[in-house]
């Protein structure tokens, strides 16, 4: 038994999607070419099969036993090898198809991983969904096919060069006819890949508006939203029905197609082939092999129609894979040093010292995402690290002392005490701490299974503030040098709220942490409160001091109440 996937997938040759193509063969190179060794047998035993058959019907004919024994016995012989052939050539496919389709995930998840927040910027949710859905399926059956495709012209070949050699005109006929059915049917593969391409965009819309409506699920019931997307997502599965019909149609055509130009080629051959049996030209073991070969040639001509159709919606699928592949992050890092320090954001002034709970809160709410983006490195910004430039650090070093914690986060499938501890090597009491740090005790008493209890995606089973409260544990889990919380209360009641502020002050001491809120019984408890209007600071000091000396602080933080 082969392991799937690799544990090293290799670099891909994005320059198009020829190219990936092209490089994903030769990653499988060795079990391509033995399962195109194996197709080309196996379909050259079938092309033989007539012949044979014809052979025994002249034995009988001549009355010669001797003979049909013989002929009996290499027909067995040719069955033997056909069911071996034919059992290794699948088992290569598939092994092929499951190599091509992992090896994709791989490349495609890695490169995910890499661009990070940068890929739902460039791309929806339902074009990266239908990735994994349909394209890595696609490019597998541009693998699959390559094995009894390369066969079924071997077959044909044969078949011409046999049928030319008995008998010319008949030769000619199929050696005609075949190019000319592959040609009609050409036609039908325009439009039935311009409707798929539709179907599947269509597909594509339908499924990230899915992922939004799941995501915004109880706000839409909150302000009764939820019927009014429901109406809409019904629209739009319609089309994409309608869509799949409409390429079900052309499908259809060309299934019929592929059994109608045959059906009339074997009917020309075999009516042909009579009239010659009737004259002598050639006998009646012949006629009945000419009849068998039109009929297996039906078998090679339909593989390289589906070769047609598979190699190119590969093409299509690997052009979007690379598309994917080609993207580069919006922030890159590089091979500087830092000892740490001071975290400066120097076009807003936010300044983090070392050591102390910090809070920056803003008159928009965008304008402390944005601080928090550039000071964890998410987007490009003039940071600085101590006395180095944090542009200049290597991204792994950024991400591993500096953390941004927002509520876009997600918490994933797995046991929840993995799920907390993300980065390993947690004890049981550093992540009881950081629950109760983030009041989050009662969650995990509420599970059967405590710290064991399996987590569902998406962490569906919790409620928001629950989410809210776990993804804060693991914040503080982690530890890092750094920690940029955004919002991590506002799903909380005051109660946890405050509690909450209590314990993070203690969880955080002598680590630096910046806080981004509007919430009074967070700020109260920092030891030092930045205040930002239009993306730069305002003013600065505790909590009591800006309620004060800011009036606009005091309406920003109070919701403009008394």
């Amino acid at each position: 038994m082969r392991s799937l996937p690799q544990a090293d997938p290799g670099v891909p040759d994005i320059r198009g999607p020829l190219h990936y193509l092209w490089w994903n063969a030769r990653r499988q190179l060795p079990s391509l070419l033995g399962g195109i060794g194996f197709a080309t047998v196996w379909w050259l035993v079938q092309a033989l099969v007539p012949a044979v058959i014809g052979k025994g019907v002249d034995a009988v004919t001549a009355e010669d036993a001797r003979s049909l024994v013989l002929w009996s016995l290499v027909l067995l012989g040719l069955g033997l090898l056909q069911a071996y052939t034919g059992l290794m050539r699948h088992r290569l496919a598939v092994y092929n198809w499951l190599a091509a389709a992992y090896r994709t995930v791989q490349v495609t998840a890695r490169q995910a991983a890499r661009l990070g927040a940068t890929l739902p910027k460039r791309l929806s949710t339902g074009e990266v969904v239908s990735v994994g859905n349909s394209d890595i399926a696609h490019i597998g059956n541009s693998m699959d096919i390559l094995l009894r495709g390369t066969g079924s012209i071997v077959a044909i070949v044969t078949v011409t060069v046999i049928l030319i050699s008995t008998s010319l005109p008949l030769g000619l006929m199929v050696l005609v006819g075949v190019p000319l059915m592959a040609v009609a049917v050409g036609p039908l593969l325009r439009p039935l890949h311009r409707r798929q391409k539709a179907q599947r965009d269509l597909t594509g819309e339908l499924s990230t508006r899915a992922a939004d409506i799941v995501a915004g699920l109880r706000v839409l019931r909150g302000i009764g939203g939820e019927r009014v997307f429901a109406d809409r997502y019904r629209e739009e599965s319609q089309r994409v029905r309608h869509a799949g019909v409409s390429v079900a149609g052309v499908e259809s055509l060309l299934e019929g197609a592929q059994i109608l130009l045959p059906g009339l080629l074997i009917a020309a051959v075999t009516g042909v082939g009579a009239s010659f049996a009737i004259g002598g030209q050639i006998s009646t073991g012949q006629l009945v092999a000419f009849y068998g070969y039109a009929v297996f040639l039906i078998g090679p001509m339909r593989t390289l129609t589906e070769a047609a159709d598979k190699l190119t919606k590969g093409h299509v699928a690997a052009r979007r894979v690379v598309r994917i592949l080609a993207m580069e992050p919006e922030v890159s890092g590089g091979t500087g040093t830092s000892a740490g320090g001071v975290l400066r954001d120097t076009f807003s002034g936010v300044t983090l010292q070392p050591g102390t709970l910090t809070a920056v809160a803003a008159a928009a709410p965008e304008d402390a995402i944005a601080i928090a983006d550039r000071l964890g490195r998410y987007t490009a910004g003039d940071v600085t690290f101590g006395t180095a430039d944090l542009a200049e650090l290597p991204i792994a070093e950024v991400r591993s002392r500096i953390l941004v914690a927002d509520n876009g986060a997600r918490l994933f499938t797995g046991r929840l005490r993995d799920e907390l501890d993300v980065r390993g090597g947690a004890s049981d009491d550093e992540v009881r701490r950081a629950l109760r740090a983030a009041c989050a005790e009662d969650i995990v008493e509420a599970l059967p299974d405590g710290l064991e209890a399996r987590v569902a995606e998406g962490g569906r089973e919790f409620s928001g503030g629950q989410q809210q409260r776990l993804r804060l544990a693991r914040a503080l889990v982690a530890d890092p040098e750094v920690l940029i919380l955004v919002e991590p209360t506002s799903a909380v009641d005051a109660h946890s709220e405050a509690r909450i502020a209590d314990r993070l002050t203690r969880a955080r001491a002598g680590r630096t942490t910046l806080v981004c809120t509007t919430s009074p019984l967070v700020l109260d408890r920092t030891d030092h409160v930045i205040y930002v209007e239009d993306g730069r600071v305002l003013a600065e000091g505790s909590h009591r001091e800006l309620l004060e000396s800011s009036p606009a602080y005091a309406a920003t933080v109070t919701r403009g109440e008394d």
